[in-house]
């Protein structure tokens, strides 16, 4: 993994440190298992981002909304893996939508195959996520697919930018909300449901889940201007030269300058380091910087209404730690 469970949870409980580790360990296993094939292109495509790492920051919210109630079983463990494959199938997905070339460091899917091979394997983890999900229960697959239809509304919606007379921001807040806090939700949802939680425990660390998610995303977008080493998966500047308005570009909408700049040709990576410098040098930076604490304030905020111990503690690092990533 590019960034370890260890380094999430820096600082927490060493007992719930160990079990988070053990429980990402089944996960990890259980992921390769799943992905298998009766068709051996199709099991080394769908193997290709699970090969690839990540920071398997759902499982991790899933496995530590756990500890919450009843801790880690098997049930806990193929929820984790459902929220991972349904994640990583978007993946497949965005990159087709977005002629990636470069995901988690290594060739995209559709680049090593073609996007029809990549849009196929999607579809088959979408699959695989939903036979897991039907083995935990009603509700479970119920929130599968609500879920599912908040990603693609979310998609959608991006893709057809904000209605005449909407706030581009609160737009594109919204977007990040069903895109990638929802997920989100429903991985904490899930992980603390399929371990015998209190429903109203349940239902507050899903809130927090969803606030939580909204931030993580506006970090990698931070990390898209800031970073020089990718630290998001993506080549640093990928959101820029694919036209992506991300919360920066849009807080700095009204400087014509540099949007003049900003919206240039970028294809060479003079270009494209001139956009990031003069991006990185605006006050939409430190605006966005201030968005995205807040969210963190709002998440911290509610996991401080969760019951008293080392998993709302690990809550509360994990928020200090999507706020500390961005620098």
């Amino acid at each position: 993994m590019t960034t370890s469970s260890s380094s999430l949870l820096s600082g927490t409980d060493p007992a719930l440190q160990r079990s988070v580790n053990e429980g990402l360990a089944l996960v990890e296993k259980r992921l390769h298992d799943v992905v298998q094939s009766a068709h051996p292109m199709l099991t080394e495509a769908a193997a290709h981002l699970v090969d690839a790492g990540g920071k398997r920051f759902r499982p991790l919210l899933a496995l530590l909304a756990a500890h919450l109630g009843d801790g880690v079983g098997d049930a806990v463990v193929d929820a984790a893996v459902v929220v991972e494959l349904t994640h990583l199938a978007t993946l497949y997905h965005d990159d087709v939508m977005d002629e990636a070339r470069v995901r988690r460091g290594a060739e995209s899917a559709n680049t090593r195959w073609t996007n029809t091979v990549a849009i196929l394997t999607g579809d088959y983890l979408f699959a695989r996520a939903s036979d897991l999900t039907a083995g935990l229960g009603t509700e479970a697959t119920h929130l599968q697919s609500r879920t599912f239809a908040r990603l693609v509304e979310g998609q959608i919606a991006e893709t057809a930018g904000p209605a005449n007379g909407e706030d581009p921001i609160a737009h594109h807040l919204k977007v990040l909300a069903d895109k990638t806090g929802s997920l989100i939700a429903t991985s904490a949802r899930l992980g603390a449901l399929m371990a015998g939680t209190d429903r109203e425990v349940v239902d507050t660390v899903a809130e927090y889940g969803e606030v939580i998610g909204v931030a993580f995303q506006l970090s990698d977008d931070l990390i898209d201007v800031l970073s020089d080493s990718g630290e998001s998966g993506k080549t640093p500047g990928t959101d820029l030269r694919e036209g992506i308005a991300t919360l920066p570009v849009l807080l700095a909408r009204d400087d014509t300058a540099l949007m003049a700049v900003l919206r240039g040709d970028l294809s060479s990576d003079a270009a494209l380091s001139t956009a990031l410098a003069t991006l990185r040098a605006h006050p939409a930076l430190e605006l966005a910087r201030e968005q995205l604490a807040g969210y963190v304030d709002r998440a911290r905020e509610i996991a401080l209404s969760l019951p008293e111990g080392s998993p709302r503690q690990a809550l509360l690092a994990l928020a200090d730690y999507v706020l500390a990533r961005t620098g």
